[in-house]
């Protein structure tokens, strides 16, 4: 009998879950652990009531392919324990006979199931597809479903929002011409704007097929079918080791495989033998390509951060594998490979709050496909994966930290960045609106759909999604929830458990998952609104996060003032990599001009880590204490501690309170960002917009007055890139030299017209800086500095 291999899980590795520490969130537990070996590994999994595993109180279950596994039925609450094995053998049927070809034991880890979870199995790999059917088309609707649709097209032409389909999605493409297969990159070097007219290429091909293809055969119309078919046999012709494979250009790959799987699906009772043959053939290894991808290099099972791998299942696998089911074994594979990592690593960006650590963009992006793919999946294989708690609520990630009335004022990678919250950012709360009945997120739906009413001539919508298309699968599957505003807010709740009341938000929400802290006044009204963000995240500047730990935006009356600063040009432009994923981009602080680690290193990055230590509220008051202390440690490895205080008050200003302490002396800069030149004079910064301007006042440093200043330059980005973009303004408030610094700083937004001011006053007579803060209502706070010694 061989020892198992057990590595401990590192930073970036799935951990060994359940255990003694781990809250369970659903029954049944998800397992995870480490693998056994890199390739060819089995597994036997034993989970028991006796630490034992004594006969009669043990279950078995053997094979398992991953270091994953959901079991199929629930557990009674109680204590239980569990052990996995590899497999060393030739799988037998009888579990007994394997004893023997298995590796020594695991450890046991032991957890304990309460009662009330939310039951969500996952059926076991012999059943999933029993009922599910060989004809076609799968993909949405079946032939029950079409003759469904056509009887409610026979009562109402608007059904479902068909004329805005037909007339906007289908008929444009009768007539145009067919797009060519894209050409090469000059000297096989990416270009970023070929790289995209590549992909709006395939996005195009795909609307043309899927969009034909769909309204043909409703229709029963024989000219529409027959030009889908032209468009598909083109697209299956292209070379599928070319420009548009998975290596080359994976985000024009993606569009291909989708293009093919609605063409095959929806046209295979149209087409011929040897058509079939082709489309399936092109399908199947364009298929193939991502898979491999994603199980084999990338390996998502053991190392769940790859964002475009994780979204390639939705995008891909699930549209391809449920296309070409019963037909290619292999799809059967994938499918099973992709419902179990749906089933028990999703999402690997966030957790019970529902939060997404790459920000709001990725958030719209990731959940956009999986929206298409969960509901792909529940209407096939009746799997309802919209039962975890994730997706309950994740939906309030968007509401709280992109709410629809505010612009650069959430955190990541955005392609929208400078413009209003995405329309498909509406569109997927809305889908969970649906799913949960949260009238919130309906209101928040109209309140975006009202305010961006051109969408469709923005590449970062054309380009992925179409919103006809989208609306009439919504309208078809869902039901119309009635819009809440958000009428009362409250103090968070410590447990955030509890389900909210109708129009019930949270005056302070703190995503433990992600640790970001929104902090909202008003939401209801975009004159009146403020909403300060910050956060200090366990993902450090992860794939599309930046190094921002300890950072805050404010975005108040209906402007923003603290800023998400500069430009999306595109992905590893200079803009992203050298100004955008860079601490001196972000309302934070620099360490002797040092920042974060934000480079390509993937263990340094989520080395680079905050994180949320305490957040409280009440009425009035609210209040986030973050440590990125680590997130420095690679550029400043003589940092002991830097601890980031933010205090709202009155639902009217903010303090924000520095601690850091050094093991030699140096210089801290004090850095935030704004749309419009700043009024400096002496301590303190004048923010000036159209709806609202913002004084900020350094309060109190403990090594003597800042030194402040302000630039328009985006640094190390080539000048090409901005060429034609308005500037914007960023502050540098400079300590002088010292081991320890403490500052603190006043900051008051208000109306344009408005003339405000918040008094302070300090005392020092004992171990910390006591600071009175009193506003116009006479209402004084107290806040607290420790003196630095």
């Amino acid at each position: 009998m061989k020892t198992l291999f057990e590595p401990k899980s590192g930073l970036l590795s799935v951990p060994y879950q359940p255990d003694e520490g781990s809250k369970l969130l659903e029954n049944p537990p998800r397992f995870t652990w480490m693998p056994g070996q890199l390739e060819d590994d089995r597994y036997m999994l034993q989970i028991s009531t006796s630490p034992l595993y004594e006969a009669g109180v043990t279950t078995t279950i053997s094979p398992i392919p991953y270091n994953l596994y959901t079991p199929d039925r629930p557990l009674e609450p109680g204590t239980y324990y569990w052990r996995y094995a590899l497999l060393t053998g030739e799988e037998v049927e009888d579990t007994a006979e394997l004893e023997p070809n298995r590796s020594s034991w695991s450890q046991s880890r032991v957890f304990y199931v309460p009662e009330g979870l939310p039951e969500t199995p996952l059926p076991d790999r012999m059943e999933r597809y029993e009922r599910t059917h060989t004809g076609h088309p799968r993909l949405w609707l079946d032939e029950k479903g079409i003759a469904a649709f056509r009887e409610g097209l026979r009562k109402d032409e608007d059904y479902c929002g068909w004329l805005a389909f037909y007339e906007k999605s289908v008929l444009p493409w009768v007539n145009k011409p067919l797009i060519p297969e894209p050409e090469r990159y000059p000297g096989n070097k990416r270009v970023a704007k070929l790289w995209r007219q590549m992909y709006m290429d395939c996005q195009e091909t795909l609307y043309a097929i899927r969009h034909l293809s769909v309204a043909g055969v409703i229709l029963q119309d024989d000219a529409l079918i027959a030009k889908a078919k032209t468009w598909l046999l083109h697209a299956a012709r292209w070379d599928t080791e070319g420009t548009t494979s998975r290596d080359y250009n994976d985000e024009a790959a993606f569009r291909m495989v989708g293009a093919l799987a609605w063409g095959y699906d929806w046209l295979h009772d149209y087409l011929g033998a040897e058509e079939i043959d082709l489309v399936r053939g092109a399908l199947l290894r364009r298929t193939e390509q991502v898979a491999f991808h994603v199980m084999e290099r990338s390996k998502i099972h053991h190392v769940p951060y790859d964002s475009h791998a994780v979204r390639s299942l939705s995008s891909v696998l699930v549209p391809a594998c449920i296309a070409m089911l019963h037909e290619e074994a292999r799809a059967r594979t994938w499918l099973d490979y992709t419902l179990e990592y749906y089933a028990c690593l999703y999402s690997p960006w966030g957790g019970e709050d529902g939060g997404w650590a790459e920000g709001p963009l990725y958030w719209t992006t990731g959940m956009a496909f999986v929206i298409d793919a969960l509901n792909l999946i529940r209407n096939y294989v009746a799997i309802d994966f919209y039962k975890r708690p994730f997706f309950g609520r994740t939906g309030d990630f968007p509401l709280y930290c992109s709410s629809p009335d505010t612009i650069r004022a959430s955190f990541g990678d955005q392609s929208y960045l400078g413009e209003p919250v995405s329309l498909k950012t509406a569109f997927n709360i809305r889908q969970f609106a649906g799913i949960t009945g949260n009238g919130l997120y309906q209101w928040y739906f109209e309140q975006v759909a009202k305010a961006d009413t051109d969408a469709d001539s923005k590449f970062y919508n054309y380009g992925w999604w179409d919103f006809r298309f989208d609306d009439m699968l919504y309208r078809h599957d869902y039901p119309q929830v009635e819009a809440v505003p958000p009428s009362v807010t409250v103090p968070f709740a410590l447990t955030d458990a509890s389900e909210p009341n109708e129009g019930t938000i949270q005056s302070v929400k703190w995503f433990r998952d992600i640790d970001w802290v929104a902090m909202h006044h008003r939401m209801d009204d975009p004159d009146e609104h403020i909403m300060l963000l910050a956060k200090s995240s366990r993902y450090g500047s992860m794939s599309h996060s930046h190094g921002d730990q300890n950072g805050f935006l404010l975005h108040a009356y209906g402007e923003p003032l603290a800023i998400e600063s500069g430009y999306y040009i595109a992905f590893g432009s200079t803009m992203h990599m050298n100004w955008r994923r860079q601490t001196r981009s972000t309302n934070n602080i620099l360490i002797d001009g040092h920042g974060q680690y934000a480079g390509k290193d993937k263990v340094l990055c989520i080395e680079a880590s905050g994180r949320v230590e305490h957040v409280d509220a009440a009425a009035g008051f609210g209040y986030a204490r973050m440590n990125a202390t680590q997130a420095y440690r690679e550029n400043v490895p003589y940092l002991e501690r830097y601890v980031r205080e933010i205090y709202f008050f009155d639902e009217s200003y903010v303090v924000i309170v520095d601690t850091v302490d050094l093991a030699k002396p140096g210089s801290i800069e004090w850095l935030f960002h704004t749309l419009n030149r700043m009024k400096l004079s002496g301590q303190t910064f004048r923010v000036m917009g159209s709806k609202a301007e913002m004084e900020g006042r350094f309060v109190y440093c403990s090594s003597g007055d800042l030194s402040l200043n302000q630039h328009n330059q985006f640094t190390g980005v080539d000048p090409e890139e901005i060429e034609g973009l308005d500037n914007q303004w960023h502050l540098h408030a400079e300590t002088k030299s010292a081991s320890s610094h403490r500052i603190a700083t006043l900051l008051v937004p208000m109306k344009v017209d408005e003339s405000k001011y918040v008094s302070y006053f300090l005392d020092d007579q004992d171990h910390g800086v006591h600071i009175y803060f009193t506003n116009e209502d006479g209402n004084t706070r107290k806040v607290e500095v420790p003196k630095a010694y």
